[in-house]
């Protein structure tokens, strides 16, 4: 089964399997992009609530990664969908993909790239340099905030 994220009504993927999302998804749509999601709807397409537990799963390795701040709440839940769904992902996002991958759910891209390698992100502090390997508020050195940084690219 596809679960399809916002970018697949967009770019008008097409598959002839079972597809799958979320509601939340429709809310991001609009024009033309809604009336797909609406008539994939009608023909079929399943929709699935995920269950809280697995969306917490989804936060906790997202949290684990550093890729937490790039998701939105409909971004966690249609991966806690594919995975309580053993699904295949459809998305271009690439916190998406990283997480997904963490959880070994599948990905399939649509009009990008997707993908090359799981990243757990590191995070460096603004104003002293000092890096962390998990997110905080503040640096507890110096107080300054902290930005996310690619640990292949220290």
């Amino acid at each position: 089964m596809y679960v399809l994220d916002s970018s697949a009504f967009i770019d008008e993927y097409h598959t002839d399997e079972q597809t799958a999302t979320i509601p939340m998804v429709r809310e991001e749509l609009e024009d033309e992009s809604a009336y797909r999601f609406d008539a994939m709807e009608g023909s079929g397409m399943h929709i699935h609530i995920p269950g809280e537990q697995t969306v917490e799963k989804v936060r906790r390795a997202a949290g684990e990664i550093g890729d937490l701040e790039e998701l939105s709440d409909t971004d966690v839940r249609l991966i806690a969908a594919t995975f309580e769904l053993d699904g295949t992902l459809v998305t271009d996002d690439y916190a998406m993909q990283n997480v997904a991958d963490r959880l070994n759910v599948g990905v399939d891209v649509i009009a990008k790239e997707g993908i090359t390698e799981q990243r757990d992100w590191n995070f460096q502090c603004q104003g002293c340099g000092r890096e962390f390997d998990d997110n905080r508020d503040r640096c507890p050195i110096c107080g300054s905030s902290l930005s996310r940084k690619n640990p292949s690219n220290a």
